[in-house]
């Protein structure tokens, strides 16, 4: 007579209620999971996989008291081998290297279809990585781009408020010369046509948040 393989154990951490409602009734109709805990906030989050040790953790992105990066990169200081599958809204290729950075396992849109999820959640257990492969294209093609400095981010991120050259030397207490070369090179990295373009590049990809 051969043992059942224990079924794969699940933790859903998403501040939607139907959006956990959702997942619990997929995870309910395979007999290979189990859900054994729900979290509504990043810190429910950490505390579920404290008490319950699952195999795989679904975790959205954002969320209220601590994000799903800060929440992912908590557990996984603490549980290494810990298995981490985000799922988010967001598309963007810099939020996609921030959550693989942080220790995640997986990226999934939450459009993804429910068949594409189970499959991902049972790659993810078998110790491999799942990704929505409209977000491994954006990944490979945005990675032959070079990628924006700290300095410029803090820079977009004001030129995005809508913000003069003049009010962001300011801000940042340099010349606003520099600014003008900062603000040319950001155009040339995100290839935007003007700074409106690159505000919408950088929101779209992750690089700043709205």
């Amino acid at each position: 007579m051969s043992l059942q393989p224990k079924p794969i154990r699940i933790v859903v951490a998403d501040d939607h209620p139907l959006a956990r409602a959702g997942i619990a009734a997929l995870i309910a109709d395979e007999p290979d999971m189990v859900l054994v805990g729900e979290a509504a906030n990043g810190r429910e989050a950490v505390e579920q996989v404290h008490a319950h040790h699952p195999d795989v953790t679904l975790m959205d992105l954002q969320m209220p008291l601590m994000t799903g990066l800060d929440a992912t990169a908590a557990i996984r200081a603490e549980f290494p081998e810990a298995r981490i599958i985000v799922l988010t809204t967001y598309t963007g290729d810099v939020q996609v290297v921030r959550a693989l950075h942080a220790g995640a396992s997986g990226y999934l849109l939450k459009s993804t279809l429910a068949k594409e999820l189970l499959v991902a959640i049972r790659a993810v257990h078998r110790g491999r990585k799942a990704l929505s492969p409209e977000l491994a294209f954006e990944l490979a093609e945005q990675g032959m781009q070079d990628a924006l400095t700290p300095s410029e981010v803090r820079v977009l991120r004001l030129v995005a408020q809508g913000k003069s050259n003049k009010e962001i030397a300011e801000a940042l207490s340099v010349t606003e010369d520099a600014i003008k070369g900062q603000v040319r090179s950001i155009l040339s990295k995100l290839g935007a046509h003007d700074r409106t373009h690159a505000a919408v590049i950088g929101l779209k990809r992750g690089i700043i948040e709205s």
